[in-house]
Formats: structure tokens, C-alpha cells, sequence
């Protein structure tokens, strides 16, 4: 295959603008759908381009050129060695970008990389979207433990957490926070790897509980969490073993939090923002396998002042839980769409389409205001598709 398939637009290009989605991860293909039905609703003449470091034909198949993106460094993912000199995935796609008359950039899950080339992209009139606008910024929301402490310093209602690296620092934390429930997740992650909700540690916690006090946790069954892996819930002793005796661990330290519990409504927000403004938002919470989408002021009160803050730019998403009295508390922001994004599309506010049309010139600056008026509170059942590829395909 190579690097530009379907290219018959190649002279069009020269003079048509372009919108390019690089690798993301998850949300991709249902952003490239969004995009293709907003050319066909608004007949506006622009091309979308998308790009990925494996040949993913079934993301593909929504734009209309692709490129294969070079791999960061001499391994890729699959630890095949890639022979030869490894042009930086910025450059290659800068240098076809400028060809194609890229408007706008989404960078997907590489944003540090293409951020701390910013200033080449802006030299030649390319809007870059890599979740905020610094190196820095996008450093301390990846970094957990950074992120809520700076959360903290600017009054931020924010889950707690504390840092450990190792044994000695987990029992310590646990030895003075063990009151309450807890769990732990690794300092940098994505889609819940490594978060784990953690059991009781000793007989005492019954007598908190007996004085008035509440019990640490849960005594989790020492086979449950092996059964019920999707609960997340591991008996503490067994997991201090482990991380204790984890040789993945020995050789590759692995930051972790460790977090008290909360027991109210986990919520997720898709927002489309501009240099730390909110333009447009929209709210999930799940109970079962239903998502409930809307827009949920409460929410939205944390959640706006937390994007001025860390300056957040282009298509991000936050997490938030409420605690036991309440009060929504920030867990993260993700840089990045999240893959629940195409579901925005059922609230009558498809938010790839309203952020790509403004920053392609096609609509107005969006306002929240107007925007949250017109979203219409939903119920999505997410479903499995398949799609068929050729036999061809090399990944």
C-alpha cells in the first residue's frame, strides 16, 4: 500500500482545505463518520485526511486519502524492527500536511510530540489540536499525581491521592488512610489499566466500624476478583503481594495512587474547548450498559474552571465521581476524545461536527450558553460491529 491511497483528489487538494485526524485511540473511525456526514449536510468543500501507524482499513474507509504515520522509534508496537533512519511522525505528517492544505490537525493519542513543534505548525497557518497548548500542560494532566495537585493549588474540587513507588511507601499510606475505602491506579494510563478497588487489610477496620467509624472496605473474596475481573475489586494483602513480588514491576517501576473511594455517580464530559474556554459540552453517566447523555450543570461547574486552568485546546474529555456528600470531584482529563464521542451525535449535538466547523471557518465561534439549550437528554446502548477487511492486510 502506499503512504497516500485514494488520492484522486490530489490536484483539488492543492486548493481545497483539508482536515486531518492522526492516530487516536479509540474514536477515530466514529470521528472520520462525523466528519464525512457534515460535508454531506453542509455540501462544504473540504477533505478529510486521516492517518495511522498500522493499515486500519475499517478507519480508512471514512476519509478521503490516508497515510501510513512512520513508527516513534526503531521498534514499533508489534517489536518489529524497522530498518533504516525513522523520519519523527511530526515531521512526516507536517510535510503532507503543507501539501494538502491541512486547516486543522487533530493529533490523537502523539500530542506531546507534535506540541512541542508548534510553532512550525503555526508558521504555516495549520490549527493544531493536541488537548492544550503547552508541553507542559499536556505533562501534568498525563502525570495523575501532578494533575491533582495542581487541581489542588487552584481550588479545584479534586479526588485525593497519594504517591508510592514502592512496598514500604504503600503500607505506610495504607497504615495512615486504611479507614476509609480505597483503591489505587497507576500514576499515567488509560481505559482503567491498573485501577483496582481494594479490600479490607486487618480486623481493626471492623472496630471503626463499631465505634462509629466507617469500615475500611469490603473483605473482596480471594478468588472474586480473579472471576469478576470487569468489578475491579482485589483483597489489599493479595495485592500487596503482588506488586511486591512482580518481577514487571522489578524491571520497569511503576508509579501508583493510591485514592480513597467514591461512592457516588462517575460522570464523563466530551468538551470542545479553545484556549481554556468551554465552547461546547456534553455529559455521560452509565448506569448498566445504558449511557444517559445530556448536559448536567452541576457537572459542568467543576468542569469549566478545571479547563481554564490547565488551558485545555480541541476535543478533550474529563472524568468526575461524586464523594459521599455529593460534591463532583475531577478525576482526570484525558487530552484526547474519548470513545464514547460518537455518542454525542444522539443529543442533537454531534461534537466532532460543531468543533471542525468552527475551526474550519464553515460556522461561527460556538457559545456554551446557546449550545447546552440545545441538547436533548438521551439513553445510547453501545453496540459491536464488524467490519470485513481484505486478506491482505498487513498489520
Amino acid at each position: 500500500m502506499s503512504n497516500l491511497a485514494n488520492d484522486s483528489l490530489a490536484n483539488d487538494n492543492l486548493i481545497t482545505p483539508a482536515a486531518w485526524l492522526a492516530e487516536g485511540q479509540s474514536s477515530q473511525r466514529d470521528m472520520l463518520a462525523s466528519l464525512q456526514a457534515l460535508k454531506a449536510q453542509t455540501h462544504s468543500p473540504f477533505n478529510i485526511i486521516a492517518s495511522h501507524r498500522h493499515d486500519r482499513p475499517e478507519i480508512f474507509e471514512f476519509a478521503d486519502s490516508v497515510y501510513i504515520e512512520p513508527s516513534a522509534t526503531a521498534l514499533d508496537s508489534d517489536e518489529q524492527v524497522i530498518s533504516g533512519p525513522v523520519t519523527p511522525r511530526w515531521q512526516f505528517v507536517l510535510e503532507q500536511a503543507k501539501q494538502h492544505n491541512v486547516k486543522v490537525l487533530l493529533t490523537g493519542r502523539n500530542g506531546i510530540d507534535y506540541e512541542a513543534q508548534r510553532e512550525a505548525f503555526d508558521a504555516v497557518g495549520i490549527r493544531l489540536l493536541t488537548g492544550a497548548t503547552s508541553v507542559a500542560a499536556l505533562e501534568a494532566i498525563d502525570d495523575k499525581f501532578a494533575f491533582m495537585q495542581q487541581c489542588h493549588e487552584h481550588d479545584i474540587p479534586v479526588a485525593d491521592a497519594w504517591r508510592f513507588d514502592n512496598v514500604a511507601e504503600l503500607e505506610a499510606l495504607l497504615s495512615e488512610h486504611g479507614h476509609q475505602p480505597l483503591c489505587v491506579k497507576p500514576v499515567t494510563g488509560i481505559f482503567a489499566q491498573g485501577f483496582w478497588r481494594l479490600g479490607k487489610v486487618k480486623e481493626a477496620d471492623k472496630e471503626a466500624g463499631k465505634n462509629g467509624g466507617k469500615e475500611a472496605s469490603e473483605p473482596y473474596d480471594s478468588f472474586e476478583h480473579l472471576y469478576f475481573t470487569e468489578e475491579k475489586k482485589i483483597n489489599t494483602t493479595q495485592f500487596i503481594n503482588a506488586y511486591a513480588n512482580s518481577l514487571m514491576v522489578h524491571e520497569r517501576p511503576i508509579p501508583m495512587l493510591l485514592m480513597p473511594y467514591l461512592s457516588g455517580q462517575e460522570y464523563s464530559i466530551d468538551v470542545v474547548c479553545e484556549y481554556g474556554e468551554v465552547l461546547a459540552a456534553v455529559t455521560r453517566h452509565k448506569t448498566g450498559k445504558i449511557q444517559h447523555v445530556g448536559y448536567e450543570q452541576d457537572v459542568m461547574e467543576v468542569v469549566i474552571p478545571l479547563i481554564k486552568v490547565f488551558g485545555c485546546d480541541g476535543i478533550v474529555s474529563v472524568q468526575t465521581k461524586a464523594d459521599d456528600d455529593g460534591q463532583h470531584r475531577v478525576l482526570e482529563i484525558n487530552s484526547r476524545p474519548s470513545g464514547g464521542i460518537g455518542y454525542t451525535a444522539h443529543s442533537g449535538i454531534d461534537l466532532t461536527q460543531l468543533g471542525f466547523a468552527y475551526w474550519l471557518g464553515l460556522t461561527d465561534k460556538p457559545q456554551l450558553a446557546n449550545i447546552a439549550q440545545k441538547i436533548k437528554p438521551c439513553q445510547v446502548r453501545s453496540l459491536m460491529v464488524s467490519v470485513k477487511i481484505e486478506e491482505d492486510i498487513v498489520e
